[in-house]
């Protein structure tokens, strides 16, 4: 094999296939913080994003005639979904509502979840299978496990549903690690107490 065919055939379809995963990682990266209202960094991730798009487009076309590029291409486009989806899921950026739905006397519940540092409201509705109480609650993404730990601890068969936030005014949140003055700069909403 000749140092041509080595870079035509296995150097510039790596170069591609890790390019790819990259500018795609960014690109889901950027849609996640555009959708959760984090303005301030999309455009930065944005500007990386097409940079390296347009890098690695320029060296396909210009080995138009290796479908060995090709594929890395494609195969850099789908892992890259794939790694940037799973950093979104690591950062576990944003806030989520949980509303909780009990038949069962839920004050314990409540109880628990406000010494652990998270607001609650409780309201009765009518289910159907009579009365319940329902528990509203935003908490920061990070907090999941934990909050779902308490829930486990009241009742391991309790009904749930868990719907994203884009944005936080205000609101009683337990002070987590990401408190911090950088970390503030791109966050909305007013910290933990």
């Amino acid at each position: 094999m000749t140092d041509h065919q080595v870079y035509q055939y296995i150097v510039l379809p790596l170069i591609i296939f890790f390019a790819r995963i990259c500018d795609v990682s960014l690109g889901t990266m950027r849609i996640v913080f555009v959708s959760k209202g984090k303005k301030n960094i999309a455009p930065i991730l944005g500007f990386f994003e097409l940079f390296i798009w347009i890098v690695v487009l320029n060296e396909v076309f210009k080995s138009a005639d290796g479908f060995v590029c090709y594929l890395a291409y494609a195969g850099g486009y789908a892992a890259g979904n794939f790694i940037g989806l799973n950093i979104e899921e690591r950062l576990a950026i944003g806030s989520q509502l949980i509303k909780v739905f009990s038949t069962k006397d839920v004050a314990p519940l409540q109880k628990c979840l406000n010494e652990a540092g998270f607001g609650v409201t409780v309201v009765e509705g009518d289910g159907s299978t009579g009365k319940v109480k329902i528990l509203y609650t935003v908490i920061n993404r990070k907090t999941f496990d934990h909050v779902e730990k308490i829930l486990k601890e009241f009742d391991p068969l309790i009904f749930y549903v868990i719907e994203d936030v884009r944005l936080v005014k205000s609101g009683i949140f337990p002070a987590t690690k990401h408190d911090m003055p950088f970390y503030r700069f791109f966050r909305r909403g007013r910290p933990g107490k």
